[in-house]
C-alpha cells in the first residue's frame, strides 16, 4: 500500500492511504483505472466522514476531472464506471469508511474535449419573447467553438475569477471547448450543507443548513424571509432578502432535496406541510446555472392559493409586469438594483415582486441588476428576463480530439 497524496475525484478530495490499479483492455485499448482507500474519524469529524461516504456513492456512473498530488501524469477526464463504500462505527469511538472507484479513461490535458449538449426548447412564455439563448463553460476554459455562427461574449467578476458567457447561440448548437482537468470545476454550480460540497443527488441535507451557489449568485435561507440572494460584487457579496408567500410568509421548511446537482445546473426542492389545518404540500424549486445571474425558482401548492415571491423590504419600481418582468427604480447601497420576473403573466407585487392569486404554481426568477444603472451589456434588467426565457438544459460529455 502506498500514497498517493490527495486526489480530486469531481467535488470529492481523499486524503488517507489508497492503493490503485490501471489496466488496459487490449481489444479496445480502453485505458481503466481502480482506486480503493478508506477515510476515517478522527482524524475528520464524523460529519465530514459520513459526507465523504455518501459523495463517493454519488460519482457513480459520472464525467469526473481526476487529479493527482503524487502521479500527475494520470490527470485527466475519466467515467466513474462504479464506486461503492462501506461505513463502519466501532462502538462509537472510530468510524471508518471504506471505499472503491473503478474509472474509465476518456483522456488526459489536450486529448480530450468538452462537449455541452443544448437540448431541449426555451421556456414557454405569455408575453411573446424569443428569449436568449446562452451558454458559460467553466472558468479557464479555452479553444471555444460554437459552430459556424460565433456568437457574442461577456466577462463575469465571480468569486472564482472570471467567467465568461457566450450570448445569441444558434439553435442546435452543442458547443465544443478546452479545457484542463484542474480548470474543470472552475465557476461551477454546487450546494453546500452543513458546509460540506455535497456529490450526487442521493445526500441527507438539512432543511436549513445549506447553501447554493457558483461563484456569482449565492442562495441561503433568510431569518427575516424565506430566501438572502447575494451576488458577489467582485470583492463582497451583496445581498437581498426575499420572501416567498403562499398567501402566507414561508420561513420555515420541513426538509430539503438535491433533484439535480451536476457542474452545470444544480437544482434544490425544499418541501413544507401546506397549513395547519389542510393537507397537501408546498414544494419550492431552486436552481442555479453555470454563470448565471439568476435565480430560477418554482412553486407549487397542492391546492390554488395567492402565490408570491417579493423583496422583505420593499423598493420603488415601473410597473413593466406586461413586460415579463420588475426593476427597482433606482440604484441601491451596493449600486445594484434588485429584479424579478416570470415566464407568466403575474401581478406586481407592492414590494417589488411577482404575485398570482388562484394557482397551484408560479415559476419565477430572482436576480440583482449588478452596478445598476451602469450594468453591461447582458446585465441589464431585459438581458436577464431574455435569458431566463431562452437558458437551455445542458449536459455535458467528454470527447477525444
Amino acid at each position: 500500500m502506498t500514497t498517493w497524496g490527495a486526489i480530486r475525484i469531481g467535488r470529492l478530495t481523499l486524503r488517507e492511504t489508497t492503493t490503485g490499479e490501471e489496466s488496459l483492455n487490449a481489444q479496445t485499448g480502453e485505458r481503466a483505472l481502480k482506486l480503493t482507500g478508506q477515510e476515517a474519524s478522527p482524524p475528520l469529524p464524523a460529519e465530514e466522514l459520513r459526507g465523504r461516504h455518501d459523495s463517493v456513492l454519488g460519482l457513480h456512473g459520472a464525467l469526473v476531472q481526476v487529479t493527482f498530488d503524487d502521479k500527475t501524469g494520470l490527470d485527466g477526464y475519466y467515467g466513474v464506471t462504479d464506486a461503492s463504500a462501506v461505513l463502519r462505527n466501532e462502538q462509537g469511538e472510530i468510524q471508518t469508511s471504506d471505499w472503491s472507484i473503478s474509472l474509465k479513461r476518456f483522456g488526459g490535458p489536450g486529448e480530450v474535449d468538452i462537449q455541452s449538449r443544448l437540448t431541449g426548447i426555451k421556456r414557454a412564455n405569455d408575453f411573446s419573447l424569443t428569449g436568449e439563448a446562452w451558454h458559460a463553460p467553466a472558468i479557464g476554459h479555452y479553444a471555444y467553438s460554437a459552430g459556424a455562427t460565433i456568437p457574442s461574449s461577456m466577462t463575469r467578476a465571480t468569486q472564482d475569477g472570471t467567467i465568461t458567457v457566450y450570448r445569441g447561440l444558434a439553435a442546435g448548437t452543442n458547443p465544443r471547448w478546452g479545457c484542463t482537468p484542474a480548470d474543470y470545476p472552475m465557476g461551477r454550480a454546487r450546494l453546500l450543507s452543513m458546509g460540506l460540497e455535497r456529490t450526487g443527488t442521493n445526500q441527507q441535507l438539512e432543511a436549513s443548513g445549506w447553501e447554493l451557489t457558483n461563484a456569482l449568485v449565492r442562495v441561503t435561507p433568510s431569518t427575516a424571509g424565506t430566501l438572502v440572494v447575494e451576488a458577489w460584487g467582485g470583492t463582497a457579496w451583496e445581498a437581498k432578502d426575499w420572501t416567498i408567500s403562499d398567501g402566507t410568509a414561508i420561513t420555515a421548511w420541513d426538509s430539503a432535496t438535491l433533484v439535480r446537482n451536476d457542474y452545470e445546473q444544480v437544482i434544490l426542492r425544499l418541501t413544507r406541510e401546506q397549513g395547519p389545518n389542510e393537507t397537501g404540500r408546498v414544494v419550492l424549486d431552486i436552481g442555479l446555472r453555470r454563470g448565471s445571474r439568476l435565480v430560477e425558482c418554482y412553486l407549487q401548492r397542492s391546492t390554488s392559493a395567492t402565490l408570491s415571491a417579493y423583496l422583505t423590504s420593499g423598493e420603488a419600481y415601473s410597473n413593466t409586469a406586461s413586460s415579463g418582468y420588475l426593476v427597482a427604480s433606482s440604484d441601491d447601497d451596493d449600486g445594484n438594483k434588485a429584479t424579478c420576473g416570470s415566464a407568466r403573466s403575474f401581478t406586481a407585487h407592492a414590494n417589488l415582486g411577482v404575485s398570482k392569486a388562484s394557482v397551484t404554481a408560479l415559476d419565477f426568477y430572482l436576480a440583482a441588476v449588478v452596478d445598476g444603472s451602469s450594468a453591461v451589456s447582458g446585465d441589464a434588467a431585459t438581458d436577464l428576463r431574455n435569458q431566463y426565457i431562452g437558458a437551455l438544459p445542458e449536459q455535458t460529455m467528454a470527447i477525444r480530439r
